[in-house]
């Protein structure tokens, strides 16, 4: 990390919540389910998919696990009622994975089985690394009671990816892959982007060959042609795989997408801990950081 963005990472404490607020209003559909079913309903009009995401994470009470379980079991309820395309995304550790892992499951268990009663779906988001074998472990136990109801993430920056690849395979898993966004050492995480993104053309060409149901989650214009040069290569039919992108991120590359033919899909997350989950992303980012700062004073 270079000197300015370590000096960007100790600034962010200082920025005010208002300024933060005004440069993530594009990338979070607001602070209420209504909010995002409002974005939603746009995006659908677009012939744009969305999954929809509570913010929050690593809590600290089982009461605040219970609380968000019962606005996941709403959120699918709201999708149903107002024909939405969309499913959710959810972490463990907002689940309470931090907290007792069987206490976790049975939470996520919950929400997939109330997907599967609406004929929905239900993304396991992937965290750090300290969390990759209870999630994986938790998807493929889901997997086999709720089969085309629940699905999870896997990250191209991490280096026990392909041999989590050949193992999810084999299991016909349904994968979103993407960068990573996490900071991790370097003994468990590849740090340059070109190893990165050799990686996830790698790991995406063996999920497509195999057809595993993929959603292609990136903003890197070089990825998004890799993967259609395979898609073409391999005749995919449209119901094997779809585009993801972040909601207001990129989208020239969102709409190119989508007048090619392809299906994409948005994430949608919305809630009050937005405040938290913008900081924390940029933090998380320093590269983010920097393109924000660079944002706020016009510079390059």
């Amino acid at each position: 990390m270079s000197l300015f963005d370590k000096l960007i990472v100790w600034s962010i404490p200082f920025v005010p919540k208002p300024i933060v607020g005004y440069f993530s209003r594009n990338y979070i559909a607001g602070s209420t389910l209504d909010d995002a079913i409002r974005v939603i309903k746009d995006l659908n009009e677009k012939s744009i998919m969305a999954t929809m995401d509570l913010l929050g994470e690593e809590v600290k009470e089982k009461s605040q696990s219970l609380e968000a379980v019962e606005q996941y079991l709403k959120m699918l309820q709201e999708i149903s009622n107002n024909n939405l395309d969309s499913n959710v995304s959810l972490k463990p550790t907002h689940m309470g994975l931090n907290l007792d892992k069987q206490f976790c499951y049975e939470n996520i268990r919950r929400i997939v089985a109330k997907a599967k009663e609406l004929n929905n779906f239900v993304r396991i988001d992937m965290e750090d690394h300290t969390t990759t074998d209870a999630t994986i472990k938790m998807y493929l136990d889901l997997k086999k009671e709720f089969d085309g109801h629940v699905g999870t993430v896997i990250q191209s920056y991490m280096r026990r990816t392909s041999n989590d690849i050949d193992k999810l395979i084999r299991e016909n898993a349904n994968l979103r892959l993407c960068k990573g966004i996490y900071v991790e050492p370097e003994n468990v995480a590849f740090k340059k982007m070109p190893e990165i993104n050799r990686n996830y053309n790698l790991n995406l060409d063996k999920l497509l060959e195999a057809q595993c149901y993929t959603g292609i989650a990136t903003h890197d214009e070089q990825l998004v042609e890799h993967a259609m040069q395979t898609i073409e290569r391999l005749d995919l039919d449209k119901s094997k795989y779809e585009f993801q992108m972040l909601l207001g991120v990129t989208e020239d590359l969102r709409n190119r997408i989508l007048e090619k033919g392809h299906r994409l899909r948005v994430y949608v997350p919305y809630g009050k801990d937005w405040y938290h989950y913008s900081t924390r992303r940029l933090k998380e980012n320093p590269r983010m950081a920097r393109m924000v700062v660079q944002k706020i004073f016009g510079f390059n």
